[in-house]
């Protein structure tokens, strides 16, 4: 792996839904696809190669799936899946916030929406995805295998530091915070999303993974309140609702403890205002937008980085 900073951008590209209401199989709408170039003036602006990582409402409405068509066929930006099973084929699960991981699923049918899914991208975008990642961030046991069935390269979906057992999802305590192969063969590599520890006793912050997610301890507000005294807080890197202080921080303190590979992800809806918590008017808009140009020049212009890709990170780890 190389030992310069690098970067690849994530956009969960993905239909528009309440996300303070449960999930819905009639929640399908994808009007915000085109507002991605909104960020992508930036993209150009700064030489970055995003990925889209797009769901089965996208991928099979021709009207969503063309913009995208375009940005990669100008090579202006790389295509993964992204797999939301409540409103991706076939329809043989109840809709449940469990059932939305889709790692919970029986073999057969993760399989089958995983293929649904793959064929309907190949079928809009004129090619076949090598990238993906599990909405919700909803990985499981059959999950890697699935994928190398499926002819993927690259899985995104891995959260360092974070716990969704919770609510009825993955772990991802003690995983690698940098490129890994997920299975024997070193066909399938993992590129996990950057998280990380901020504040003064930061490098403490992997021994607390578990407070941040303990029910008892976020009842008392114990984290946000360590995190506010400047102690010590977990963080990721994305602009939605992350400061751009915050983000500049985290990615300091992981450059200087030798981690050379970063992800920057958000949300496909994030760019229209009303769709979800993180931007709510044209305000935030604007807020939104102009934090992704700041930390994404902060990495290139003062911690000496360069953007880069999911798949040529996977090249570089093989």
């Amino acid at each position: 792996m190389t030992t310069t900073p690098q970067l690849a951008v994530i956009v969960d590209t993905e239909e528009e839904f309440d996300w303070t209401k449960p999930l819905s199989r009639d929640s399908r709408g994808v009007t915000t696809i085109p507002a991605q170039a909104r960020a992508h003036e930036i993209y150009d602006e700064l030489g970055v190669v995003p990925t889209y990582v797009i769901d089965y409402p996208v991928a099979s409405t021709p009207a969503a799936y063309a913009y995208l068509r375009e940005l990669v066929d100008s090579g202006r930006a790389e295509i993964g899946a992204q797999l939301h099973p409540w409103v991706n084929p076939p329809d043989h699960e109840r809709v449940s916030r469990y059932n939305s991981y889709q790692g919970n699923l029986p073999l057969d049918l993760e399989r089958a929406k995983l293929h649904a899914l793959t064929d309907a991208i190949e079928a809009g975008l004129g090619r076949r995805p090598r990238v993906f990642k599990a909405g919700r961030y909803g990985f499981g046991p059959n999950t890697a295998r699935l994928l190398v069935e499926a002819g993927y390269e690259v899985d995104c979906s891995f959260v360092p530091y974070w716990s969704f057992a919770a609510d009825g999802g993955p772990s991802y305590y003690a995983k690698p915070t940098q490129p890994f192969w997920l299975d024997t063969g070193r066909t399938l590599a993992e590129v996990p999303l950057t998280t990380g520890f901020v504040g003064l006793f930061r490098r403490a912050g992997p021994k607390l993974q578990r407070l941040f997610d303990n029910p008892i301890a976020t009842r008392l507000h114990i984290p946000g309140v360590i995190d506010h005294l400047g102690l010590v807080g977990r963080s990721r890197l994305s602009p939605e609702g992350v400061p751009v202080r915050e983000q500049k921080s985290l990615l300091r303190a992981l450059v200087s403890q030798g981690l050379s590979t970063f992800t920057l992800a958000y949300h496909s809806p994030s760019l229209v205002p009303g769709h979800t918590p993180y931007v709510r008017d044209e305000r935030d808009l604007a807020a939104f937008l102009a934090s992704i140009r700041e930390v994404l020049s902060y990495f290139r212009d003062e911690l000496g980085g360069r953007f880069t890709t999911l798949t040529e990170i996977r090249r570089n780890l093989a």
